[in-house]
C-alpha cells in the first residue's frame, strides 16, 4: 500500500512538471521538463535518457526529435511519457523501457529475462573474433545471445554453440536470434557445461566464451538501483565471485580441441585468483587483457591434452 502511494505521488510529480499554462507542450518543452524531472531523481544523463524515451514514444530515432522541437505533442502522447519518465525514475533501466539495447552497432531485444550487454562484453567479443582460426565456438552463459549472435554474424562460416542455466534467457537469445534470420546456433539448457554431457557425442570446441557472474554474494544487497532490476542469477558469483568461474575453469578442458581456448570476462581486481586457477589445473599461455577504462577484465588461457 505504501509502495502504491509513493508511486502516485511520484506520477502526480511528474504530471506537474508537465503543467503550465498551456493545455499542450511542444516537444522541446516535453524534453526540458523531463531532463530536469529525472535530474531530480538521480538518473545519470537524464537529457540523454529523456531522449530516448521521448523518441521511443513517438517512434522517432533519438536524432530526429532536433528536427521536430516545435511538433505540439497530444496529451495522450504526453501520459505516455509521464509513464516512461516515472519508470525511469524508479531506477528500470533505460534498455528495459525501451526493449532493446546496441551491441557493436547492432540492435537487439533487452528485457528482464537476462542482464543487460555492456561496453565491456564488446571487447570481450573483439577478443574472440581475434582468434581466426577458431571455427568451432561455445558461448557459457548466454544471457541474451548477443555474443552468440554476433560470433555467428561475424563468423558465418564457424560453428556456434550457446548454453544458459535459464529457460527465460534462452528464449530471449533465440528471440535475437531469429532477429538476425540465425538458423545455425545450437541452444541448450543447462548449467554450465552439463547440457554437454547429456550428448551422445562428444563436442568439441576451439574456443570457450564466457561472460559468467563475478560478484560477491554479500555485494547484491548493495547494489545500485538499475542493477536491482537485473536478474540475481546473472550477476550472484557466490561467496567469492568466482564459484562458476572456478568450475568452469576445472570442467572446460574435457570440452575444448587440442590445443584450445578458454576466454574469460572477470570483475576488478579478481586476474590473480583467475590465473591461479588457470595454472592449477594445467593451462598455459595465461594473457590477461585490460577494459579500456584500464580495469584487467579479460583472461584467456590454452589448454593442451597431454
Amino acid at each position: 500500500m505504501l509502495a502504491s502511494m509513493e508511486e502516485s505521488n511520484c506520477f502526480s510529480e511528474v504530471s506537474l512538471e508537465f503543467m503550465n499554462s498551456n493545455p499542450s507542450l511542444t516537444l522541446l518543452e516535453a524534453l526540458k521538463k523531463g531532463t530536469l524531472f529525472l535530474q531530480k531523481h538521480h538518473v545519470e544523463e537524464p537529457r540523454l535518457n529523456t531522449e530516448y524515451l521521448l523518441a521511443h514514444q513517438l517512434g522517432l530515432q533519438r536524432l530526429e526529435l532536433y528536427l521536430q522541437f516545435n511538433r505540439l505533442l497530444e496529451e495522450e502522447e504526453l501520459n505516455a511519457l509521464r509513464q516512461l519518465l516515472l519508470q525511469r525514475s524508479r531506477g528500470i533501466p533505460l534498455q528495459y523501457l525501451l526493449g532493446t539495447v546496441e551491441f557493436l552497432g547492432r540492435i537487439f531485444l533487452s528485457d528482464q529475462r537476462a542482464l543487460i550487454p555492456r561496453p565491456e562484453t564488446e571487447q570481450l567479443l573483439e577478443h574472440v573474433l581475434a582468434h581466426h582460426q577458431c571455427q568451432r565456438i561455445l558461448d557459457v552463459g548466454t544471457g541474451s545471445g548477443v555474443i552468440a549472435i554476433s560470433i555467428a554474424l561475424e563468423k558465418p562460416v564457424a560453428e556456434v554453440e550457446a548454453i544458459d542455466c535459464s529457460l527465460e534467457a534462452l528464449e530471449l537469445a533465440q528471440e535475437n536470434a531469429k532477429r538476425y534470420h540465425m538458423t545455425n546456433i545450437q541452444w541448450h539448457h543447462g548449467n554450465l557445461l552439463s547440457a554437454l554431457e547429456k550428448k551422445e557425442i562428444l563436442s568439441y570446441f576451439d574456443l570457450i566464451v564466457a561472460n559468467l557472474p563475478y560478484l560477491l554474494s554479500k555485494e547484491i544487497s548493495t547494489l545500485s538501483r538499475e542493477l536491482s532490476y537485473e536478474p540475481i542469477i546473472a550477476l550472484d558469483g557466490g561467496e567469492d565471485g568466482l564459484y562458476l568461474i572456478k568450475k568452469l575453469i576445472r570442467d572446460a578442458p574435457k570440452y575444448l580441441q587440442s590445443p584450445g581456448i578458454l576466454l574469460l570476462e572477470i570483475g576488478r581486481d579478481q586476474e590473480e585468483k583467475v590465473v591461479y586457477e588457470f595454472k592449477k589445473n594445467g593451462y598455459q599461455n595465461i594473457l590477461t587483457f585490460p577494459d579500456h577504462q584500464g580495469i584487467l577484465r579479460f583472461v584467456q588461457a590454452v589448454y593442451t591434452k597431454k
